[in-house]
């Protein structure tokens, strides 16, 4: 039996969880540095503010789209963009918190490449989800719904592992419904906009790409359809 006589203090995280977390600390740095005048000039106190307007999603923007099937590439980019665009530093910093942990879990099952698709899909839902079900002009940013997607891929390892040892799959859940009431306390509180109804369809993103994005989920899939 052999062991490594140097192990590592922490376990490597996947390449692709390194590589979200940098870019998205990468813009983060480019705006607090323009907010204190350390690069970019008088200009760059308004660097944040015009990145909201130019790369948030904003729903009106959609449905604008969608009436006049005008399907432009500065708004479709949205859908993407506006997860790696944060209101503060804060935003970020727990977004980036998130993206170490759930990634990580994440990345180590799926790989880095469903990992990620299922972080810009998810973006992409909750983006959605907020259009249709939100009736308003605020505009959707940061990577929170993103993140909820990451979690909701990191629930579905949970509930498929709590049935292979014969466990109650609703604890799977405990940590999504943990997080939406404290959103909720804190929405009835402080109040707030309702972006916590991306977050919502954002996980629910992640969790259904899981049944496909899994480790032999096509073969699971296709194998429930020929018994039917």
């Amino acid at each position: 039996m052999s062991s490594n006589p140097n192990p590592a203090p922490v376990n490597p995280l996947p390449p692709a969880v390194v590589a979200l977390v940098l870019v998205i600390m990468g813009i983060e740095a480019t705006f607090s540095l323009g907010t204190r005048g350390i690069i970019g000039g008088p200009e760059a106190v308004g660097w944040r503010l015009e990145a909201l307007q130019v790369y948030g999603f904003s729903s009106g923007v959609f449905w604008w789209m969608w009436d006049t099937g005008e399907w432009q590439t500065e708004h479709l980019i949205r859908f993407i963009s506006y997860s790696f665009v944060h209101g503060a530093f804060t935003q970020a910093l727990f977004v980036c918190v998130f993206v170490l942990a759930m990634g990580k879990m994440v990345g180590e099952v799926f790989g880095d490449l469903a990992m990620v698709v299922i972080f810009l899909l998810s973006g992409i839902g909750g983006a959605l989800g907020y259009a249709v079900l939100v009736d308003s002009q605020f505009p959707l940013f940061g990577g929170f719904p993103a993140v909820y997607g990451l979690i909701g891929a990191f629930t579905y390892i949970l509930w498929r592992s709590l049935a292979l040892v014969g466990a109650q799959q609703s604890r799977a859940f405990s940590l999504i419904a943990f997080l939406m009431g404290i959103q909720l306390v804190f929405g009835l509180i402080f109040g707030g906009q309702k972006d916590w109804v991306a977050d919502l369809a954002g996980f629910a993103t992640g969790f259904g790409l899981s049944f496909f994005l899994a480790p032999g989920g096509w073969a699971r899939i296709r194998n429930s359809i020929r018994r039917e």
